[in-house]
């Protein structure tokens, strides 16, 4: 009788310990207490091209539901308007070009926000044009029209690059344009050139049928980093674990969509349907090679303090940045992805 007894113990026993067991599981589980995720809005660098296809892939993968977020994708319009839309708590994350983020937050201009891993380990900007527009060279810049976004990195970063490349900068003209029309805007003639990121290339072809002449602020800026990862100083402080989350499932996503252009381009397709599946592949196969720099060698997604500090120097030695800055006041190297 006792030796009945005793196995009836060690089975309750053994249930008790399974469903505290289960119950642990459950509490360190990414989903919220009664099971739901976690809701988050994530805004697109510019538009919805096939650069930032990465985001949808981690949607539409299961890579943001895996760690435990909802996740509502919208367009963004450029690193300016990135930065007042998340730091003014209307998006939780959001892609801008570091450089101009560095000259947001350094000329006073911006706040409230930090960077939580890179995108790119070298910057896409530049300025898009066509064959007929008589502009080769940086310097043939002078004298022309180029359309842009107020808030896009590539207009407010043109004077430190006007200034490297030798080109006066108050010889030429700017024009306010939106992310999804500048290309037409350039296929009609009614600009010389547009700002655009150097892997948009392909889809200008597509829309202007003729050859895209690129000029990359990367051959007088070499140092500088492309787009970042941001969150607010709010979120970042408050909620660290769940930004390592979601910066890892979203470079997951990236990591994916470089391995898996063609998919890539579907999944945004499937999304957006104004997109050039053929356009969104090569821009992504473009872009491989400034997130995986074979010049840094840098894991994807690592920023590095001392490389930032060459870019705030290259600024500051410009003229384009007003106030000594440091790289930890702009990026959160706790939060960032290690080497």
């Amino acid at each position: 009788m006792r030796r009945l007894t005793r196995t009836v113990a060690a089975a309750t026993m053994a249930a008790a310990l399974a469903m505290v067991g289960a119950c642990s599981s459950d509490s360190d589980s990414n989903e919220g207490s009664d099971g739901a995720l976690e809701e988050v809005t994530y805004l697109t660098s510019f538009g919805n091209f096939g650069r930032d296809s990465y985001a949808w892939v981690a949607k539409e993968k299961g890579f943001f539901r895996d760690a435990g977020f909802d996740v509502e994708i919208k367009p963004g319009q450029g690193t300016g308007s990135v930065i007042q839309t998340v730091s003014g708590g209307k998006a939780d994350f959001g892609p801008i070009d570091l450089t101009g983020g560095l000259l947001q937050f350094g000329n006073g201009e911006a706040k409230d926000f930090v960077v939580v891993a890179a995108i790119q380990q070298r910057t896409m900007a530049g300025i898009a044009t066509v064959e007929g527009t008589n502009i080769a060279t940086a310097k043939d810049l002078e004298g022309k029209k180029i359309a842009d976004s107020p808030t896009s990195v590539v207009r407010n970063l043109f004077p430190t690059y006007a200034k490297i490349a030798g080109v006066d900068a108050s010889k030429v003209t700017w024009v306010n344009g939106q992310p999804q029309d500048l290309m037409g805007t350039l296929a009609a003639g009614t600009v010389d050139g547009i700002g655009q990121f150097v892997v948009g290339q392909p889809t200008i072809e597509a829309i202007a049928k003729k050859k895209a002449i690129m000029l990359p602020y990367s051959e007088y800026l070499q140092d500088l980093y492309g787009n970042v990862l941001i969150t607010s100083t709010t979120i970042a402080k408050e909620k660290p674990e769940m930004v390592k989350r979601f910066t890892e499932a979203l470079l997951k996503g990236l990591e994916y969509a470089l391995d898996n252009p063609q998919e890539a381009a579907e999944l945004l397709k499937k999304n957006v349907d104004s997109t050039n599946v053929e356009s969104a592949k090569a821009e992504l196969e473009l872009m491989a090679g400034y997130v995986r720099s074979s010049n840094s060698g840098a894991q994807v997604g690592t920023v590095d303090s001392a490389r930032v500090a060459k870019s705030i120097a290259i600024l500051r030695g410009a003229g384009t940045l007003k106030q000594e800055l440091e790289p930890d006041q702009i990026i959160d190297f706790s939060l960032t992805p290690k080497s």
